[in-house]
C-alpha cells in the first residue's frame, strides 16, 4: 500500500512517506472568523476530513491541527463602531464555522488552537528571526517588525517565483519597510485600535501578523518538522509562501508535503464577495439534507474547482438516493440469512487504488456506483452471495467517505420521529394487506398497495415478508 499525493511545492505526484512510521501530522489553515462561513470554507474543511479519514482507514494515526485566526485587521475593522467587542464578534462567527463543520460530519480536529492563545510562541519565533538576521524592527518607532525577504535566498520556492516577480506585500502598513515585499511579523498598536487587541512585546505593544500565526501554532502542536501542510489554493501566495520562508529561516524543517484544495465556482464564475455570488453555509445547508451537501462538496477531485449550478444538489440527492435504496433493499433481503451478521467491512481494491491515488474521489465514486448496480442486479436474480458481497462493499465505501445515508448522524430528531410515525401507519396497512391475501381477498390487497403507491410508497414482497420504502 502506497498513498500518493500531489505536492504543490514539487508540482508532482509523490509517494507519501511519513516522518514517523504509522503516524501523520497534518496542519490545515483554518478560518479567519470575521464573518459567516461560505461553501468554500466548508469544502476546504471537508477535503482534509476526507484525507484524514483515508489515512485512518489505511491504519495511520492522524494528528490534525486546524487553527482559528481570531484577531486580524478585518475583525477589528468590522467590529469598530459597533456595540460588539472584536473578540465577541470573532467568537460568534467561530461558532458558526463549528456548526457548519458539524452539520457536514467533519470530524473535530485533534487540536484547534486560536491565534490569541499562542502569542507568546509567535513572539519567540519573531525574536529568533531577528537574531538570525532575517527580520528587523521598523526604524520609525511604530513597533512593527518585518521579515526581510531579501535575506532568504529560497523565498518564492513554494510558488516558484523570483523576488522581482512578486507584488508588494499588502498585509501591513508599509511605514517602516526596507522593501515593499517584506511582510509583517508583528504589528505595532495603532491609536484607533482597541487596547484589548494589543499584547506587550520587546518591540512595543501590538499584535502578530497573520503569517507568523500558523508557523508558531504548527510548531507548537506538531513540532518543528511535520508531514503535511494543507489549505485552500488561494493561500499558496502569499500566506503559505511566507509561512515556509519564516519557518525555515528560523531553522525549522517545517512541512514535508504541501496540499492545496481547489475553490468553488458558481455557474462558472469564481465565487467572491465582489461579484456578489457568495453562498453562505447556512443557506446551502438549508437547501438540502446535510449528507447531500457533503456528497456534492466531496464529489469533485479535491484539487479541482467545483462548480455549483442550479440542479447540482438535486443531482447529488438522486445519486445518494440510489445508494440509500440499495442499502435498505439489501438489508431487508439479507435479514435473517447467514449474510446478516457480517464481519469487518473492507472496501474493494479498485476503490482503494483510487483513494491511494491522490484521493481520487470521483474514480472512487464510480466504483461505488458500479457496486450498487451490481448489487441490485444480484438481488433481482436472487444471487444472495453476490448481493451480500456488494452490500458489504458499499457499506464500507460510504463509511470511509462519511456519506452513509442510513447512519444515525444524518437523521435529525424531527425526521426520525416523522419516519417512525409513518412506519407505524404503513406497517398497520401492510398487516391488513397480508390478512386480505391470506383470506384470498386479492381485490382488497391490491387496494392497499395502490393506496400506498399513490402516497409514494413502494411495496416489495420477499420470502421474508413485505417491505416498504419511499419512492426515489
Amino acid at each position: 500500500m502506497t498513498i500518493r499525493l500531489y505536492d504543490s511545492r514539487e508540482q508532482a505526484l509523490v509517494d507519501f512517506v511519513p516522518l514517523v512510521p504509522g503516524k501523520v501530522g497534518l496542519y490545515v489553515c483554518g478560518p479567519t472568523v470575521q464573518s459567516s462561513p461560505h461553501i468554500g470554507h466548508l469544502r476546504s474543511a471537508l477535503v482534509y476530513d476526507l484525507w484524514r479519514r483515508w489515512f485512518t482507514y489505511r491504519g495511520l494515526d492522524v494528528t490534525l491541527v486546524r487553527n482559528v485566526t481570531d484577531v486580524d485587521d478585518k475583525i477589528l475593522a468590522l467590529s469598530s463602531g459597533t456595540d460588539e467587542e472584536w473578540w465577541a464578534r470573532a467568537y460568534r462567527y467561530e461558532l458558526e464555522f463549528t456548526a457548519g463543520y458539524q452539520a457536514l460530519g467533519v470530524l473535530a480536529p485533534t487540536y484547534e488552537p486560536r491565534a490569541t492563545a499562542s502569542v507568546t510562541e509567535m513572539q519567540q519565533l519573531v525574536t529568533t528571526l531577528i537574531e538570525k538576521g532575517h527580520a528587523y524592527v521598523a526604524p520609525d518607532d511604530s513597533g512593527d517588525v518585518y521579515f526581510d525577504t531579501a535575506s532568504w535566498p529560497t523565498y518564492g520556492a513554494l510558488t516558484n517565483q523570483g523576488l522581482d516577480d512578486m507584488a508588494p506585500a499588502a498585509d501591513a502598513d508599509p511605514r517602516g519597510k526596507r522593501d515593499p515585499r517584506d511582510f509583517a511579523l508583528w504589528k505595532g498598536a495603532k491609536a484607533d485600535e482597541p487596547a484589548s487587541a494589543a499584547w506587550s512585546s520587546p518591540w512595543g505593544d501590538g499584535r502578530p501578523g497573520w503569517h507568523i500565526e500558523c508557523s508558531a501554532m504548527s510548531r507548537r502542536y506538531l513540532g518543528s518538522a511535520f508531514d503535511i501542510h494543507g489549505g485552500g489554493l488561494d493561500l499558496r501566495f502569499p500566506h503559505h509562501e511566507n509561512e515556509l520562508a519564516q519557518s525555515t529561516a528560523a531553522g525549522d524543517d517545517f512541512a514535508s508535503y504541501w496540499l492545496h484544495n481547489g475553490l468553488v465556482a458558481v455557474e462558472g464564475q469564481k465565487m467572491s464577495k465582489s461579484l456578489g455570488n457568495s453562498i453562505f453555509a447556512s443557506e446551502f445547508l438549508a437547501a438540502a439534507r446535510p449528507v447531500v451537501v457533503r456528497w456534492f462538496l466531496s464529489s469533485a477531485h479535491y484539487r479541482s474547482t467545483i462548480d455549483y449550478h442550479d440542479g447540482a444538489l438535486l443531482e447529488a440527492e438522486a445519486a445518494l438516493d440510489r445508494i440509500e435504496t440499495f442499502l435498505s433493499r439489501a438489508g431487508r433481503r439479507l435479514a435473517g440469512t447467514r449474510f446478516a451478521g457480517v464481519g469487518a467491512r473492507v472496501v474493494p481494491d479498485d476503490f482503494a487504488e483510487a483513494m491511494d491515488d491522490d484521493l481520487n474521489v470521483p474514480q472512487a465514486l464510480a466504483v461505488l456506483h458500479d457496486a450498487v448496480r451490481t448489487g441490485n442486479s444480484a438481488l433481482d436474480d436472487g444471487d444472495l452471495d453476490a448481493a451480500a458481497r456488494e452490500w458489504q462493499h458499499v457499506q464500507a465505501m460510504v463509511a470511509v467517505l462519511g456519506v452513509d445515508p442510513l447512519a444515525p448522524e444524518w437523521r435529525g430528531a424531527d425526521e426520525g420521529d416523522a419516519h417512525r410515525a409513518l412506519g407505524t401507519i404503513v406497517e398497520t396497512l401492510l398487516a391488513q394487506r397480508q390478512q386480505a391475501r391470506a383470506a384470498r381477498d386479492f381485490a382488497q390487497a391490491d387496494r392497499v398497495r395502490e393506496m400506498l403507491a399513490s402516497a409514494g410508497i413502494t411495496i416489495e414482497d420477499t420470502p421474508s415478508g413485505s417491505h416498504w420504502s419511499l419512492e426515489q
